[in-house]
């Protein structure tokens, strides 16, 4: 293994990181959105409603993300006949555009037990003092109670979203050409592990920033320590 060599192999995994940081992104900026949402259903007065919300966040957890992903692909034609090989959603095919959905409602049903859990954590003195303070409900809910549930749940929102960069390379199932599956070929073709080695070093330092990132906003929500 020389250094030209090892340059070409970071080169390789770079473009395939840039599938990887997508999918990442992609998926937070859609499961937290609606996990919150799923969270609300979850707590719903209506025992129907409630239900509907439970069985979706049993049935996220309680089966595999490979093969949530590919009903999310595959369902389209078998269900519908619809042909999803042509589809393309500005720059990114129906592969990559499946990959987000079935990351982002799996890992909403996880932000949502969270986020559940953080709700219900807070003590009905602070709806009251709202009430009597003048805030309308949805007031007391974004002024008041979310910001407040957000900084309790963060620790556990955190590893998440670190639980989240490596099973990106879930994508492949897809055969998106994220990392982990450029990886795998560069390995088979050169017959070396030294592919697996460098991709080593990217997730741990993409999983590094991200856990330095997510601490110093959870440093910067500690307002009383």
């Amino acid at each position: 293994m020389n250094w030209d060599q090892l340059l070409s192999i970071t080169k390789q995994l770079g473009q395939g990181f840039e599938f990887t940081v997508g999918i990442f992104f992609f998926t937070i900026l859609f499961s937290i959105p609606l996990g919150l949402l799923i969270a609300r259903g979850r707590m719903a007065k209506n025992p129907v409603v409630s239900a509907i919300f439970s069985i979706y966040i049993s049935i996220m957890r309680g089966t595999p993300l490979m093969l949530q992903l590919l009903l999310v692909y595959f369902g389209p034609y078998y269900i519908f006949g619809v042909s999803t090989g042509s589809i393309e959603i500005g720059p990114f095919n129906y592969r990559f555009v499946a990959t987000v959905i079935g990351f982002s409602l799996n890992y909403a049903a996880y932000f949502a037990e969270i986020f559940r859990g953080g709700i219900q954590s807070m003590p009905n003195g602070q709806y009251e003092a709202a009430q009597v303070l003048g805030f309308s409900k949805m007031q007391t809910y974004f002024k008041i109670i979310l910001p407040q549930v957000i900084k309790r749940v963060l620790p556990s929102v955190t590893n998440e979203v670190i639980t989240l960069v490596k099973d990106t390379s879930l994508a492949q199932v897809l055969s998106v050409t994220e990392m982990f599956t450029v990886a795998k070929n560069l390995a088979s073709a050169q017959v070396s592990v030294m592919p697996f080695i460098v991709a080593g070093v990217f997730y741990y330092v993409f999983n590094a920033l991200v856990e330095f990132g997510m601490n110093r906003l959870e440093k910067s929500m500690s307002y009383y320590s």
